[in-house]
């Protein structure tokens, strides 16, 4: 068996047209005998995380899962101090920052 890292994208949606959406990027630890198998377990646990609840203002709430982004192997399997686990590239670092709130020190 092989460790695989899946990258999960999931939204949350609400019952009242006020509410902007919220994404969540999510990675998930798996172990299967090959990518396919692999990303077959990381669709079944993104459709596991899947719920609705209603908020304390009384909005129904809905996180369902959007798409299966990437999987991949562990990069170091020793899965040690400093172990790097995923990693990707990307070209637009503008486009990169103004998805992640964290660079510019918003809160989630």
């Amino acid at each position: 068996m092989t460790t695989y890292i899946a990258v999960l994208l999931c939204e949350t949606s609400a019952d009242t047209s006020d509410h902007a959406p919220l994404y969540q990027e999510s990675f998930v630890l798996l172990t299967a005998a090959d990518e396919a198998r692999a990303r077959e377990k990381a669709e079944v646990h993104g459709r596991s995380l899947e719920t609705s609840y209603e908020n304390e203002a009384g909005e129904l709430i809905t996180w369902r899962l959007r798409h299966v982004v990437d999987v991949g192997e562990v990069l170091d399997e020793r899965l040690t101090d400093g172990s790097e686990l995923y990693a990707r590239h990307f070209r637009n670092y503008a486009a990169y920052r103004s998805f992640e709130p964290l660079l510019s020190g918003e809160q989630t």
